[in-house]
């Protein structure tokens, strides 16, 4: 007897489909499988073995193999459970409804209930792409795969209920469309929280108009982390691709809330400096997303910068410049996205008082430039905002505003100025795939970066007396553009140009 059933495989956030052949004769009783599987998938001739018999299903004992097409490709994880029982139950001549259009991805238990799996909103986009109508999955990843318009959901509880189904006598009901409450996200951390720091405030909304990377350096106290842990109140709510783009990231590393399975809310991703290279950009055996990737289109806050360990930060360069990270095994290659707005924030030494007012610095200058030079300058130049915060006056953090209207940089003010200035760089990159200004490639920062002529003067002059490196340059247009974005201009002039040189001043300051 020969059948086949569909199934897809899974390596990272690459999903890929495979079918599941199985030939039974009356030979010496055996179950064997083949096509490139690990332990994972062998060991599960023991999980459907029980689970079929803790079901109530009989299945003659023959002589089985079961093949994982394409064999060249090596099949990992408990995904395969339900497609190889499925194909057995075909072979069994029990399934009566065609499934030729179906798919079948999960782990089963000994007791015959299916297990969630990680992944489940990556293979049903796979398998909409590769024209399937139906998937069967566990019921705990239904709702998650729901969410893909286009292909039919059936979340399944046990294998006694599947098979009720595939014999026609009781049908499954198919998950409906998972909608998200997608309102107005409300943090209880405001910007008018903050007193004083308008430059840094300023500075912030800049960053989050136009996607950038941003430093803050400041002594202790100043507000940095305070200032880092609202800017999400200022942010953009996310578009649903972007969305569909996180939670995939979140459902592979398994960490999705099975009850509202699509992120609407941009990640803010707070690392401490002991996190391992492998933590912050993915590893291991089988690839898993680091923090870099689980902060995907929204924010990656590294506190206490030059804490990390340089190897650490140095993994992060060509993430930060792709917008993608690539983890190689032996195995295969993983690739998860990482556009993310890098926050930092960090001491201008080790005492942490070099250029406060008051407290005196008991650093020597060698400890203030090892404590610097943990930050390499190709990290820096990936950093398009450099601002320095500085301890707030005495008469700013004691006065006291009745009327929060009155205030001028709260989270609602802010975000409606970030809202509009969005819009805009929605409308000029119609028909690419920039979503911001942080992401203007090269080729086109002339066609989108226009200047006047005194902005031009003033932009060469800073380039040559600064000794800025190519990257630099882009990033000072990039940044000149959100600027003039954010006052409504088209074309970038000579105060646009002035602001974003400024933000690229600090690493001069402290890294000459």
């Amino acid at each position: 007897m020969y059948a086949k059933i569909n199934g897809m495989g899974l390596f990272g956030m690459n999903a890929y489909p495979v079918t599941a052949e199985i030939s039974t004769d009356k030979g010496i009783p055996a179950f064997e499988i083949v096509g490139l599987a690990d332990q994972a998938v062998l060991e599960s001739r023991k999980r459907i073995r029980s689970a079929l018999q803790n079901s109530g299903i009989t299945l003659k004992n023959l002589n089985t193999v079961v093949n994982l097409a394409p064999a060249s490709v090596k099949k990992t994880g408990s995904m395969f459970d339900l497609t190889i029982l499925t194909a057995l139950l075909a072979a069994g001549d029990i399934i009566k409804i065609d499934v030729e259009h179906s798919v079948f991805f999960g782990e089963v238990s000994l007791s015959g209930d299916l297990v969630g799996v990680t992944g489940s909103l990556t293979a049903a986009i796979a398998a909409l792409k590769e024209g399937y109508t139906e998937l069967f999955l566990p019921a705990a990843n239904a709702k998650e795969a729901s969410v893909v318009e286009g292909i039919k959901v059936f979340g399944v509880s046990n294998i006694a209920e599947l098979a009720a189904h595939l014999q026609g006598r009781r049908q499954l009901a198919a998950e409906p469309p998972f909608k998200p409450d997608i309102t107005d996200d409300k943090y209880f951390a405001d910007f008018s929280d903050v007193r004083g720091q308008q430059n840094a405030k300023s500075a912030l909304e800049t960053a989050a108009a136009g996607f950038h990377n941003i430093l803050l350096i400041g002594t202790p106290g100043t507000g940095k982390s305070m200032m880092a842990k609202r800017l999400p109140s200022i942010l953009p709510p996310m578009s649903f691709e972007e969305s569909l783009e996180t939670t995939q990231v979140y459902s592979v590393a398994g960490l999705l809330d099975e009850k509202n399975p699509l992120i609407v809310t941009r990640p803010f991703r707070s690392i401490v400096h002991t996190a391992s290279a492998a933590g912050l950009v993915g590893g291991g055996t089988s690839p898993r997303p680091g923090e870099i990737s689980l902060a995907h289109g929204g924010i990656l806050f590294l506190d206490e910068l030059p804490e990390f360990e340089r190897r650490t930060l140095e993994t992060l360069r060509q993430p930060l410049e792709n917008g993608e990270i690539s983890i190689s095994r032996a195995s295969g290659k993983a690739t998860y996205p990482c556009k993310v707005m890098l926050v930092a924030a960090m001491n201008p030494c080790p005492c942490g008082n070099f250029g406060h007012p008051a407290k005196p610095c008991n650093c020597t200058q060698k400890q203030r430039v090892t404590y610097l030079g943990r930050i390499s300058q190709p990290v820096l130049d990936r950093i398009d905002i450099q601002v320095e915060v500085n301890p707030v006056a005495y008469e700013e953090l004691s006065a006291r505003d009745v009327d929060l209207n009155k205030r001028g940089s709260d989270s609602a003010k802010m975000r409606d100025r970030v809202a509009n200035a969005r819009e805009i760089q929605k409308k000029r990159f119609t028909g690419t795939e920039i979503r911001s200004n942080s992401e203007i490639t090269p080729g086109l920062l002339h066609e989108y970066c226009r200047l006047e002529q005194a902005a031009g003067d003033a932009l060469k002059l800073s380039f040559e007396k600064l000794g800025l490196s190519a990257r630099a340059y882009d990033k000072i247009l990039k940044v000149a553009r959100t600027v003039a974005d954010l006052d409504n201009s088209e074309i970038i002039s000579r105060p646009h140009i002035a602001k974003a040189i400024a933000y690229r001043s600090l690493d001069k300051k402290y890294w000459h």
